[in-house]
């Protein structure tokens, strides 16, 4: 089995990893178990590109389990667990093409990697996987029935890629379905990114004035969790509904140069380029912390914080620390990557629970329907999303009320008024 890791001795420390995280994911492993029986996906080749972690290696074994061959490579050159790695190659048998620290050429070596199965599925965290097939590898959209997405950066890529018609296979938006956005992104992103704030500086929240950029569903979070710690919230935001909601929320809002000449903490999380920018850096108190929680290290212009500094150094393990020409200092984590993923591990396996079992019946579900769907992005058919919610709450042993006959015929009438 070809594979490229770190260090396969970790794979016991891996394995120990997984299996905790298993016991988190109960929809996961009722559908694996389902899986294991029907073998859903015999014959299918998978190429995941997502991010190498416990909870990503549950989803790959649950794959395996439906009779795929999967082959994995990281969505990010930071977020690889090496140890989950070296489990899933020597444990579970299934190719695994990442390295934590991996620099940009090994990345995309990596997603080659993983093609050369010649996949009928991908998925993608980012995009990746289809972008690199559609620029570079052509010849094997001939073999691929379709593909998934998971993150909101990459949907966005998609929904282009399908307005300019230049998609040529259908996806599924994992992410667009509610029982991950609605969870996944709000509260996992929210405890995350602040587990890995304080895992790579250990300050207290309390008291800062905590800036974030952008509220959408993972910003919102994370603005729900920096003020249940004590920190004052500003959000800077491009969307007049959204920052209409987040004042509504009673937070303050206001453009990010005003922001940035009182903000103590700086998180962005707009999947955009270039967010924070050599016009607010000159701006910001000295000792500022910025860091990212967007899917790409573009959010925060890196290069212009370079041109503007005298030095930079390493002062932690996740800290670099940029002297400007004016004297301040700026502190900047995780060379701007995913600071939830880079400093910390990630989304909680609970909440990636629903998010990998929309992954895994998406898959499903493209093995039976996908040739007959366009070279569109849709979302997770309503049907799955569903299903997924009710199982959470079985598995959580709660129960919900049904709606009687008289109240599904009240509804699905008009006649019936006052």
């Amino acid at each position: 089995m070809n594979y490229e890791i770190k260090d396969i001795g970790l794979a016991e420390k891996g394995k120990e990893k997984i299996e905790w995280a298993e016991k988190q994911m109960p929809v996961l492993l009722i559908i694996r178990k389902k899986f294991s029986k029907e073998k859903p996906l015999k014959g299918i080749r998978i190429s995941a590109c997502l991010h190498v972690t416990t909870e990503t290696a549950n989803l790959a074994r649950t794959l395996k389990e439906g009779g795929a061959e999967v082959y994995l490579c990281a969505s990010n050159p930071l977020s690889t667990q090496d140890d989950v790695a070296a489990s899933l190659v020597k444990d579970f048998r299934i190719p695994v093409f990442a390295i934590k620290g991996e620099d940009k050429d090994t990345y995309y070596q990596h997603i080659e990697k993983v093609l050369n199965c010649r996949p009928n599925i991908t998925m993608d965290d980012g995009a990746d996987l289809v972008s690199t097939i559609h620029s570079q590898k052509k010849e094997l959209i001939e073999d691929i029935i379709a593909g998934t997405e998971e993150t909101t950066t990459g949907v966005i890529r998609l929904r282009s890629m399908e307005k300019d018609k230049a998609l040529k296979y259908p996806i599924i938006a994992v992410n667009d379905a509610q029982t991950k956005y609605l969870f996944d992104n709000r509260y996992g992103t929210g405890q995350s990114t602040i587990d890995g704030l304080l895992r790579a500086t250990n300050i207290l929240i309390a008291g800062k004035i905590f800036v974030i950029c952008g509220y959408g569903w993972c910003a919102r979070g994370l603005a729900m969790r920096a003020s249940g710690m004590g920190a004052q919230v500003i959000i800077t935001e491009v969307d007049p509904m959204k920052a209409l909601e987040a004042v509504m929320e009673g937070y303050q809002v206001m453009p990010i140069k005003e922001a940035a000449k009182i903000g103590d903490i700086f998180i962005t999380l707009t999947g955009d380029i270039n967010v924070i920018s050599i016009e607010e850096f000159p701006l910001m108190k000295d000792g500022a912390i910025l860091a990212n929680s967007g899917h790409f290290n573009v959010e925060i212009n890196i290069s212009a914080l370079e041109k503007l500094s005298l030095n930079k150094k390493k002062i932690r393990e996740y800290i670099e620390e940029y002297t400007l020409e004016n004297g301040k200092k700026i502190n900047l984590l995780a060379e701007g990557r995913l600071l939830n993923l880079s400093a910390a591990e990630g989304h909680p396996a609970s909440v990636m629970d629903m998010s990998f079992a929309n992954q895994a019946l998406s898959a499903e579900y493209l093995v039976k329907e996908g040739k007959e769907l366009q070279k569109k992005v849709y979302c997770v058919p309503e049907v799955i999303d569903k299903e997924i919610a009710r199982l959470k709450l079985e598995t959580m042993r709660i129960k919900i009320d049904r709606l009687t006959v008289e109240q599904e015929r009240y509804l699905s009438s008009w006649q019936m008024g006052t």
